[in-house]
């Protein structure tokens, strides 16, 4: 899962129970120099939910679960799925899980790209003047989303974007916050149920962070990425990628492009996928 899965007490139950998912908060507090583990299981909120915290606190989340499902339940990602896949700062988790990176590089990196994101979102702010947000058009599908952020983003001169397909019936988009009241109206009255406005800091995955692809256009260049042991299935291809180099591009663009889990998970299932296991905080993937 992405951000918003995120709670205080999260992974807590596990890391009390099995040995080998301490270790996996105790290797992410290594890699991060700070207890980030002490936010994820005290809180308090506001801290978990800021940007740089809820990146790195949902992958140690979801690797423990992992780790626990490999070590105590006999799982092996490599032999036994057909493919992996994360939703936007989920896909670093789900490399992990492919063996593509180590837990602490995973780790390091998305505390690199939160610190970039909030960043470029207090940069934008700056160069524009207004906030970037996100909201979330529940019933609507992605060709009404693409036809009222395009109308918005004209009737204002501002950003407005697809963010996330996430399935039939959530589109999230994405922009400055001017320009998603428009398309929040228009989405109401073209027959959305309705428009929540996200509890985020900034309009993420639009062309506002910018900035922060450029930072991971460097951060990544020096990532020791390696080939997964199983496709993972990218966020902005919605298509199986092992090759390294391809991976390490995608992931710069994620930043700024569609996360397209609608069609990833079409794609999976097109492949033949029957059986899918969410791992992580939470059960939004499943919903």
């Amino acid at each position: 899962p992405g951000q918003g899965s995120q709670h205080v007490g999260m992974g807590m139950p596990l890391a009390e129970a099995f040995p080998e998912a301490r270790q996996v908060f105790e290797e992410v507090d290594d890699a991060l120099g700070r207890a980030l583990s002490r936010i994820v299981f005290e809180g308090p909120g506001d801290d978990l939910t800021a940007t740089e915290n809820a990146q790195p606190a949902l992958l140690a989340v979801s690797m423990a679960v992992l780790r626990v499902l490999t070590n105590q339940g006999g799982l092996d990602v490599g032999g036994r799925a057909a493919f992996v896949a994360g939703h936007s700062l989920g896909e670093y988790a789900a490399l992990a899980a492919a063996g593509a990176l180590t837990l602490a590089d995973a780790a390091r990196l998305l505390d690199a790209r939160g610190a970039a994101m909030k960043r470029a979102g207090a940069q934008a702010k700056q160069d524009t003047g207004a906030d970037g947000s996100m909201s979330a058009l529940l019933g609507a599908d992605i060709k009404m989303a693409e036809e009222v952020v395009d109308f918005a983003a004209k009737k204002t001169g501002q950003i407005c974007v697809v963010a996330n397909d996430n399935g039939p019936g959530q589109v999230v988009i994405s922009g400055h916050e001017p320009a998603l009241d428009v398309a929040e109206e228009l989405a109401k009255e073209a027959g959305a149920k309705r428009a929540v406005r996200l509890g985020v800091s900034a309009a993420f995955h639009s062309p506002l962070m910018a900035p922060a692809a450029e930072v991971m256009h460097d951060v990544l260049g020096s990532a020791d990425l390696r080939s997964p042991l199983t496709p993972v299935v990218a966020n902005v291809t919605a298509a199986p990628v092992s090759d390294a180099e391809e991976i390490r591009e995608l992931l710069e663009q994620q930043i700024t492009s569609r996360v397209r889990w609608r069609e990833t998970v079409d794609a999976m299932g097109a492949a033949g996928v029957d059986t899918l296991v969410e791992v992580g905080a939470g059960k939004v993937l499943t919903g």
